[in-house]
C-alpha cells in the first residue's frame, strides 16, 4: 500500500503554492505550541523546491517557531489548568512533570537543546511558562535552538537536496513504515514498560 509517497507528492505541491511561505509560519508558530506536526515537513521540500530562498524559509520558521513558543508559554502561565486534561488524554503528563525536573536541574539550556532536537518542543514551551522561567531568556534559548535545527535543515537541502531527491522518492514509502514501526515501538515500550 503506497501511503507515503502521495504525501511526499502532495507536501511537494503545496512547497510551490505561491502562499507556501505562509503556511510554513503557521505551521512553525502552531507546533511550539499545540500542533503535532514539526515544520520540518514543510521546510525540507520548500527549500529544496526553491534551494535560492532555503535561508528565508529558514528565517521565517525560526521566527515563528520562536513566537509559537512565546505562545505555548503563555499558555503554561496562564491557562495550565485549563489544557491539563489536554495533555494527560495525550499521555504527556509523566512527560511534563520530567520535563519540570529538567528545568529545574538544566535551567534555560534544556530550552535550547529542545528546541534544537526532535523532542515535543510544545512540551517545553509550556513547561516553562508554567514554571515561570524568565522570559527572555526563554526567547533568546528558543530563537537560537529553532534557528539552529532549521537553518541546518533548509542549508542541507540546499546543498545537497536535489542530488538526495531521487533517493528520497525511491525510499519514501520504507521511511515512512519505518518512522510509523519506530513510534509504535516507543509507545508499546512506554505503555508495557
Amino acid at each position: 500500500m503506497k501511503l507515503f509517497a502521495p504525501l511526499y507528492d502532495m507536501t511537494l505541491r503545496w512547497a510551490a503554492h505561491r502562499h507556501a511561505p505562509r503556511y510554513l509560519a503557521g505551521m512553525s508558530l502552531a507546533e511550539s505550541s499545540f500542533f503535532p506536526i514539526p515544520p520540518d515537513v514543510m521546510l525540507m521540500p520548500m527549500s529544496l523546491a526553491r534551494p535560492e530562498k532555503a535561508m528565508y524559509l529558514a528565517w521565517i520558521a525560526t521566527f515563528f517557531s520562536t513566537l509559537g513558543g512565546v505562545l505555548g508559554y503563555l499558555i503554561g502561565m496562564l491557562l495550565l489548568d485549563a489544557v491539563w486534561p489536554l495533555i494527560v488524554s495525550a499521555g504527556y503528563d509523566a512527560k511534563y512533570h520530567q520535563i519540570v525536573e529538567f528545568f529545574e536541574a538544566y535551567g534555560v539550556w534544556i530550552v535550547f537543546v529542545a528546541g534544537f532536537s526532535p523532542l515535543p518542543y510544545k512540551m517545553f514551551t509550556i513547561s516553562a511558562g508554567a514554571t515561570g522561567m524568565a522570559l527572555v531568556p526563554f526567547i533568546i534559548a528558543s530563537f537560537i535552538g529553532r534557528g539552529a535545527r532549521f537553518f541546518l535543515v533548509a542549508w542541507l537541502m540546499k546543498i545537497g537536496g536535489q542530488r538526495f531527491e531521487p533517493l528520497i522518492r525511491r525510499w519514501v514509502e520504507w521511511l515512512g513504515w519505518l518512522f510509523v514501526a519506530l513510534v509504535i515501538g516507543y509507545i508499546a515500550y512506554k505503555t508495557l514498560g
